[in-house]
């Protein structure tokens, strides 16, 4: 079970810190990756984590000249975070958890891969 918080309202250029919970029965046995889907658009990834290593992935959309989100776990806590900074308008979105069963050294942003989902979270940014 994946079960995200940490959505709201903030203001562009703004901040905020999303967090999926798991069950510590499951947690760092999958790769585990943060999507969002606006209005109207598809559902994209924007950043994973592998199981094996924790190396990381991002989407264009969210990299910058500076790290704009940042995901990261903390293993005592069970919980995956999504650290979103310099928050934009077009960064409005339901944002969802999810995890890969499939990935180990490595995660992947693509939606197929992904088998378990939370029930999302919303951000809003004005």
């Amino acid at each position: 079970q994946l079960v995200e918080s940490g959505g709201g309202s903030a203001q562009a250029g703004g901040s905020l810190r999303l967090s999926c919970a798991q069950s510590p029965h499951t947690f760092n046995r999958f790769c585990m990756g943060w999507f969002r889907q606006a209005p109207g658009k598809e559902r994209e990834g924007v950043a994973c984590m592998s199981r094996i290593g924790g190396r990381t992935d991002y989407a264009d959309s969210v990299k910058g000249r500076f790290t704009i989100f940042t995901i990261s776990r903390d293993n005592t806590k069970n919980t995956l975070y999504l650290q979103m900074n310099s928050l934009k308008p077009e960064d409005t979105a339901m944002y969802y958890c999810a995890a890969d069963l499939s990935g180990g050294t490595v995660c992947s942003l693509s939606e197929p891969l992904y088998a378990y989902w939370g029930q999302g979270t919303q951000v809003t940014v004005s």
